[in-house]
């Protein structure tokens, strides 16, 4: 069984997804927030970062897309990677990276700015840049989606739904989906996807 140390809005949402995705035996070990050195956490990542995952063996994964490249190798049948080698897994792994090196940091330059600057004064400054920076990456995802549904066209594979959760991050997903139709409809087909829908609710509880 997998141990998944989560919690909401963190990169946690995209491997629980996957691991939906390939029916894996799991079960979630919530850590909240302001609690990860009384909990123990720091034991299982020094970063005190969510997610970190157990894996059935005891191994400890941490980096939420590394999590989620080792979740699909493991169950190859539920096919959440192109074939070893082909040119699709190659862009998958373009894309996941390019999101990991951009879309995942500009969201802690946004919501953790004060980490990114000795000086207090200048956090309004470095939110700023963030949300620019965080528009202009998402514009290069929108002009690689093509007719879709999917980054890889039919083919459903691990960075349709990290590209969901950080699309969610954004301060404004609606207006962001608005200006990029087919990230929208990348999202709307993925949110619809079983493994999607019997998890959201514990990421977006309604109410």
């Amino acid at each position: 069984m997998y141990q998944l140390y989560w919690a909401q809005e963190t990169g946690a949402m995209a491997p629980q997804i996957l691991l939906e995705e390939a029916g894996a035996d799991y079960q979630r070990v919530i850590v909240e927030a302001g609690m990860e050195e009384k909990t123990g956490y720091l034991a299982i990542n020094p970063r005190g970062q969510i997610p970190a995952i157990m894996l059935p063996d005891g191994t400890i994964m941490t980096e939420s897309a590394a999590i989620a490249l080792h979740i699909a190798d493991s169950h190859p049948e539920s096919k959440l990677l192109p074939a070893t080698g082909s040119t699709e897994r190659a862009q998958v792994y373009r894309w996941l990276f390019y999101a990991v090196a951009n879309l995942y940091e500009t969201d802690l330059r946004l919501y953790d700015s004060e980490r990114f600057t000795t000086n207090p004064d200048c956090a309004d400054s470095v939110k700023r840049q963030a949300r620019k920076d965080m528009d202009r990456a998402f514009e290069l995802i929108e002009q690689q989606l093509g007719d879709g549904p999917y980054l890889l066209g039919e083919q459903y594979s691990v960075i349709d739904p990290y590209l969901l959760m950080l699309a969610y991050w954004h301060e404004q997903p609606s207006e962001l989906l608005a200006r990029n139709p087919r990230l929208k409809r990348l999202c709307e087909t993925v949110q619809q996807r079983p493994a999607v829908q019997r998890i959201w609710s514990q990421h977006y509880p309604v109410g």
